[in-house]
């Protein structure tokens, strides 16, 4: 007789089914709303940055003036003139894009998971920068892919990793669906792929014949304004584009989108409306008249300095706290700080401690899909004010030191 707790569809599940599991981070989210809990886990936008007002008043335009449209069913490739407007905000970025090349998507998120699911049969492998985005390996896993992490440091992704991975690959007869960047201020290592290295890639790419999907929500959000090179523009004919809004705009509008050649670009189409049909048009006419009538690069700094501030605050905590054998990434941007714990710690059996002491981040080992991680974690700044950041730094290292205490003990008792 099958217990309680037992699944009596387990048999049916498809064979994808099997492997599925909650992402640890949206798993901190049960204590994300706890007052006495400095949340350094979620990489949420400070939404309350945005101009409400504005907002308001382009939501207001939109139901007067487009009303029973925008509340109807829509495309599947999206609105023309958003198209046209997402175009405009990757020019500012120097990304190349006809707004014929779009299809808005549910986010980012979405714009991965009809990439993976268009070209991603089991066991197909897909390269990806170790650490990676959980997102997108929740959506390569959920179509049997197999990732295979190439190092990355201060500088991005590591060529030279690259062409021995490449090398490896083709030396086993598999030829990889694609490479997975995140070039620009990395989830979650916060570091950005150097000019130089960004011209290594693509070469590397074209050597091998590998197609590249570009993600780059955090481009925009440099501290200092910089802008550099994007993957698209130095091999526009082997590259997949994913943008989003969520970090300049709102994550609530759920808007993303994928730039691809034709053919892809119609394929991914029609597996956007076996998804859901269509986006909303309520939501893609908001963002559009946001584009078209608002400073909106005025609030894109408003989010900078905002970021800017709380990564400060983060890192000259961790310098002034932190045990001296730790290290961390020093982002130029984006919303992340990568740490780097002593030799021998669990960042994952470390978590309980830390939420303990009331404190939470997200365990490195959530970031490899192969089992790596072990002794890093990652900490987000974008979400708590300044003062809640430098207090969370500070109890989680206590409770660093207060482990390393405890090992160094252990293994004394053990000589």
């Amino acid at each position: 007789m099958p217990s309680i707790t037992s699944d009596p569809n387990l048999s049916r599940y498809a064979s994808r089914a099997r492997g599925m599991s909650a992402s640890e981070i949206r798993a901190l989210f049960a204590v994300a709303s706890r007052p006495d809990i400095a949340f350094l886990a979620g990489g949420m936008p400070d939404t309350s940055a945005l101009d409400y007002d504005a907002v308001a008043a382009v939501t207001d335009e939109v139901i007067r003036t487009v009303g029973p449209t925008a509340l109807q069913y829509g495309g599947g490739q999206g609105l023309a003139p958003l198209r046209e407007q997402l175009v405009t905000v990757m020019a500012a970025e120097g990304v190349p894009a006809r707004a014929d090349d779009l299809v808005v998507t549910t986010g980012g998120q979405q714009g991965l998971d009809l990439v993976a699911k268009l070209f991603c049969d089991p066991g197909d492998v897909v390269v990806a920068e170790g650490p990676s985005y959980v997102g997108a390996l929740g959506a390569f896993a959920a179509y049997q892919a197999e990732v295979v992490h190439v190092a990355m440091d201060a500088d991005g992704l590591d060529p030279a990793a690259l062409a021995a991975t490449l090398d490896r690959l083709a030396a086993r007869g598999r030829v990889p669906k694609f490479l997975y960047t995140v070039p620009n201020h990395q989830n979650p290592a916060g570091s950005s792929l150097s000019v130089a290295r960004r011209a290594a890639v693509a070469e590397l790419a074209a050597r091998y014949d590998v197609l590249i999907v570009e993600d780059n929500p955090y481009g925009l959000l440099d501290f200092k304004g910089e802008i550099r090179p994007s993957l698209r523009s130095l091999a526009p004919e082997r590259t997949l584009y994913v943008g989003t809004l969520s970090k300049i705009l709102s994550p609530g509008l759920r808007v993303g989108w994928v730039v691809a050649p034709e053919p892809v670009r119609d394929k991914l189409v029609v597996l956007k409306e076996a998804a859901d049909l269509c986006q909303s048009n309520l939501t893609q006419y908001v963002a559009e008249r946001w584009f078209a009538t608002q400073p909106w690069m005025a609030q894109v700094e408003t989010y900078r300095e905002v970021y800017r501030e709380r990564c400060d605050a983060m890192l000259s905590e961790l310098a002034a706290s932190f045990p001296s054998a730790c290290r961390w990434t020093v982002p130029t941007g984006g919303f992340f700080v990568w740490v780097q714990l002593p030799s021998g710690f669990d960042s994952r059996g470390l978590l309980a401690k830390a939420l303990g002491a009331r404190v939470a981040y997200v365990p490195g080992a959530a970031f490899y899909a192969d089992g790596g991680g072990a002794e890093q974690l990652r900490l987000s700044f974008c979400f708590p004010p300044p003062d809640t950041i430098r207090d969370g730094v500070r109890r989680l290292a206590g409770v660093i030191e207060a482990e390393r205490e405890l090992v160094s003990a252990i293994y004394a008792a053990g000589r």
